[in-house]
């Protein structure tokens, strides 16, 4: 048995089509109810990478098959002693060294960048990938738990309520919703938004940093996602005193799997807390989704398990817990 591990580009249709293959495979074995592996979300993240990214593609071969896949994140513009990796092998390929061959070349890659940490996450339903992070020696570093709402469950009025609360908390603030590209208009608002994400969320013991946006990076990574294939809704608070948007909500529907929906960044800027900001873009978003989106079934959303806020926010509006996962740190 000889195991090869190469690099693949944009250009390498076959490669591509080979990685697809791998992880739709990994995904209906480990996660059935979790579509977490999108077809064209993978192709557009080799082809368009973010802002601010040069990943690196890498295949895993046994005696000429493809069995393994990994995607390491090298971020240029922050985090640069940093290196994120999601590593699959083939259902059928497993335990015959692939995993380990994979990663071996990724710290070798990672190291040719100057990078000194690694970070990868697993799941608590796949005790394998526990185990494998910690035969490598890797720190568990952040618990994060998913949560999922179930549309055909809803309390509409249990909801309704929770709505008519928020807005009668949220004087002097209106809610502004749109799909897809930020409006030029907003956009020096959501790079500063997006930019406190890491600083304001709870982050456990990983070294990541905040990361730096500006208007250009906002408009670069609608690009990206665009190639990736993401219906994105968003629901914004604009404060009327000062014509800034303040709070954002995001959710999105990946091209593949139309039942499934991610929630994605809810912040609000610390001046406006207190004033069920989070709470009245997440309902109102919600409501923007279910109206363009009507085959959704399932949203799912990650909180880290400290950030005790935002999980009494989601709790509120009916998500339940589904699995843990722990993002691990390896020093290299």
């Amino acid at each position: 048995m000889s195991i090869s591990v190469l690099p693949f580009g944009p250009s390498d249709d076959r490669a591509i089509a080979e990685a697809v293959r791998i992880g739709l495979a990994s995904v209906a074995e480990d996660l059935p109810d979790f579509p977490i592996f999108c077809p064209q979300r993978f192709t557009g993240s080799v082809r368009h990478p973010r802002p601010g990214d040069a990943p690196v593609h890498l295949l895993a071969h046994i005696d000429g098959q493809a069995a393994g896949l990994l995607e390491l994140e090298l971020p240029q513009l922050d985090n640069t002693e940093n290196a994120a990796v999601d590593l699959m092998v083939h259902p059928a390929y497993r335990r015959r060294g692939v995993g380990r061959a994979l990663l071996d070349r990724a710290v070798e890659v990672a190291r040719e960048h100057r990078r000194k940490r690694l970070t990868a996450m697993t799941v608590d339903a796949v005790p394998a990938g526990t185990a494998f992070a910690r035969q490598l020696g890797a720190d568990s570093a952040l618990l994060d738990v998913r949560r999922r709402l179930d549309v055909d469950r809803l309390d509409q009025a249990a909801l309704a309520a929770l709505l008519a609360e928020a807005r009668g908390r949220a004087t002097g603030y209106q809610v502004v919703l749109w799909r897809g590209h930020t409006p030029e208009e907003d956009l020096a608002d959501i790079a500063y938004l997006e930019g406190r994400l890491l600083a304001d969320a709870p982050m456990g013991d990983l070294a990541w940093e905040p990361e730096r946006f500006d208007a250009e990076r906002v408009r670069a990574t609608d690009v990206a996602l665009d190639a990736r294939g993401r219906r994105r809704y968003h629901a914004g608070v604009r404060h009327q005193a000062s014509g800034r948007l303040v709070g954002w909500t995001m959710l999105d529907v990946g091209a593949t799997f139309d039942w499934h929906a991610l929630q994605q960044i809810t912040i609000v800027d610390p001046e406006h807390r207190g004033h069920r900001l989070g709470l009245l873009t997440k309902l109102e978003n919600l409501r923007h989704l279910l109206a363009h989106e009507s085959a959704v079934r399932a949203i799912d959303t990650f909180n880290a398990a400290a950030n005790d806020h935002m999980i009494t926010i989601n709790e509120r509006l009916g998500f339940r817990v589904m699995d843990r996962w722990t993002n691990w740190q390896l020093t290299i």
